[in-house]
């Protein structure tokens, strides 16, 4: 009853203090509580962000996964072919219009190296993937041995047809086929007769064609083109008056046919980078190559002669050599290939 009596008495300051007390007593875990997940989740959320920096650190050092640009990687080497087996005909590299306008920039580019001490051919021929007959059948070379330090090389990708021997083939009846050469055919697969063939062999026609069959109806007359027709596409006509006697064949290229000795003209102006005034040059005889700023090269041959040298830069119409006939030519024309992009004549 006093415990009562005295609770009862005391003053209403000291229920103040006792409930505050409670109430500090209570809170300050809380409070500290509260602080241990606060600096537990700061430290989760540290650890998270490390983590996804690493991550990313990670993927940014794998590279990313790409087709094979080449599914035929041996068949492409030596350049611009196409492949005949069982008379179906699988492209390998650029022969038409289409397939030539989907074409990189950098596509079938023709360089030009210069040989080094301890040099030999097949090192080069293996540096710009290319076979060793290409190299010898594009600089009129008669053997592998043949280079010298210092010695300019073309790197040419060749432009013919790939041919799958089989039996009853003869080198004539393959030559005919495809409008070759035997004697190029022989030395450019190092054949030292014509009677070394054997069924399964792999063949390339330098220079060799194509053809499809023949289309119904009258055949289109010889085309004459004149004066800046395709000055839209960058590049101007570089024989002015010629007929074109055949489009686009070969490595994106067609065949103008005028008079001996006519003016051929820059189609855009340009580096030389290549001057052939002799030889048979894989067929292209006298020839220029000339790259562009675009990335391009235009190649004008079978040349009679040239008015430029390599390291030369021309203007666009500029006259760089003369119309002729040389290297494998059956009349006077211009042989006009461009090269990374569209061919507008």
């Amino acid at each position: 009853m006093k415990g009562h009596q005295s609770h009862k008495a005391r003053p209403s300051w000291y229920l103040a203090v006792e409930v505050l007390t409670a109430f500090v007593v209570i809170v300050l875990p809380l409070s500290v509580h509260a602080g241990f997940f606060s600096a537990f989740f700061n430290t989760e959320v540290d650890i998270q962000a490390q983590t996804a920096q690493v991550a990313m650190t990670h993927a940014a050092d794998i590279s990313l996964l790409t087709s094979a640009s080449n599914p035929d990687p041996i068949g492409a080497r030596g350049g611009a072919e196409l492949l005949v087996e069982n008379d179906a005909l699988v492209s390998t590299g650029p022969v038409g219009e289409d397939e030539i306008a989907e074409l990189g920039a950098n596509s079938g580019e023709i360089r030009v190296y210069t040989v080094r001490e301890g040099d030999t051919l097949s090192q080069v021929a293996e540096m710009f993937d290319v076979t060793t007959n290409t190299i010898m059948w594009a600089n009129d070379l008669s053997r592998s041995t043949s280079i010298q330090a210092g010695d300019t090389l073309v790197i040419l990708p060749i432009a013919g047809v790939r041919h799958i021997v089989k039996s009853g083939d003869t080198i004539s009846t393959i030559a005919k086929k495809y409008e070759g050469d035997v004697d190029e055919i022989l030395s450019f697969n190092q054949i030292e007769s014509v009677d070394g063939l054997a069924v399964g062999d792999t063949l390339i026609i330098p220079g060799g064609a194509m053809h499809q069959a023949p289309v119904r109806g009258s055949q289109a007359a010889p085309v004459r083109v004149s004066g800046n027709v395709a000055a839209s596409s960058g590049f101007i006509h570089p024989a002015p008056g010629s007929v074109r006697t055949q489009g686009i064949h070969g490595y994106n290229a067609v065949d103008l046919a005028g008079s001996y000795g006519a003016g051929i003209r820059a189609a855009a102006a340009g580096e030389v980078i290549v001057a052939k005034a002799s030889g048979w040059n894989g067929g292209y005889g006298n020839y220029i190559v000339v790259r562009h700023a675009s990335g391009a090269q235009t190649l004008y041959a079978h040349l009679s002669s040239l008015n430029v040298g390599v390291g030369a830069y021309v203007s666009q119409g500029a006259v760089i050599g003369g119309m002729g006939s040389t290297g494998r030519s059956t009349g006077t024309h211009l042989h006009f290939e461009v090269r990374g992009a569209r061919n507008p004549f």
